[in-house]
């Protein structure tokens, strides 16, 4: 395990389940609005076949597994409707800001949700001070498991991939890192993950695991050899 010798490396986070535990009442939201309009998808259901990936490819997907065109106003609403639990129960992730105080090297934020949706979040959380660079999926034409959104960071951080180390959760976003040539930290340490989540995401790229943000700073600094 570890990077070759660089310079300063990018240290780059997926915001919800890794920073916010926001995941299960993310997938009941988006149950109750596809309920609203007759599509029948249970909370798990939602988080087993769209858990990391963008909301306009999850109504994409659905679009073509129903055959049919959602209301064409179905995106805001969904969106408002998880914006308006995240403002009332998004929290943080257990010792986030512990990791993020103690963490070295430049960090950013890059997340399949809309800007909007990981500004509240990491407002909400009081978060928002540790990050100049916020990047979504939606700046890029593929969502993870893609690698765009991971090379558009790279490019825009001015960054080589294989500098940057990501913080995923899912195996959409070790995925999406991986190909993009960067190491990934897979998190289990969210109340959406349990059971072997571990081995799928290093299933899908992780180099390593861990339950607790606590454990970040030592495995960056072994990674990077410091």
């Amino acid at each position: 395990m570890g990077l070759r010798a660089r310079g300063a490396i990018v240290i780059i986070f997926d915001c919800n389940g890794v920073l916010v535990d926001s995941e299960p009442f993310a997938a009941a939201v988006a149950a109750e609005e596809f309920a609203r309009i007759g599509v029948l998808l249970t909370p798990e259901q939602v988080a087993r076949f769209f858990f990391g990936r963008r909301p306009a490819d999850m109504i994409a997907m659905v679009e073509t597994a129903g055959r049919r065109k959602l209301p064409a106003s179905f995106p805001e609403r969904l969106a408002g409707a998880t914006l308006s639990r995240l403002r009332a129960e998004v929290r943080a992730m257990p010792h986030a800001a512990h990791a993020l105080t103690w963490l070295r090297g430049a960090k950013c934020l890059a997340s399949s949700s809309p800007l909007d949706r990981v500004r509240v979040s990491l407002e909400t959380t009081g978060l928002a001070r540790f990050f100049t660079r916020v990047f979504s999926a939606s700046d890029v034409p593929r969502g993870k498991p893609a690698p765009d959104l991971f090379l558009h960071v790279a490019a825009q951080m001015q960054v080589e991939p294989g500098d940057c180390i990501a913080v995923e959760d899912s195996p959409a976003g070790v995925t999406a890192a991986t190909a993009a040539g960067m190491t990934v930290i897979g998190f289990v340490g969210g109340s959406h993950a349990g059971g072997e989540f571990g081995h799928a995401l290093m299933r899908s790229g992780a180099r390593t695991v861990i339950a607790d943000l606590r454990q970040l700073k030592g495995v960056v600094s072994a990674l990077r050899g410091w």
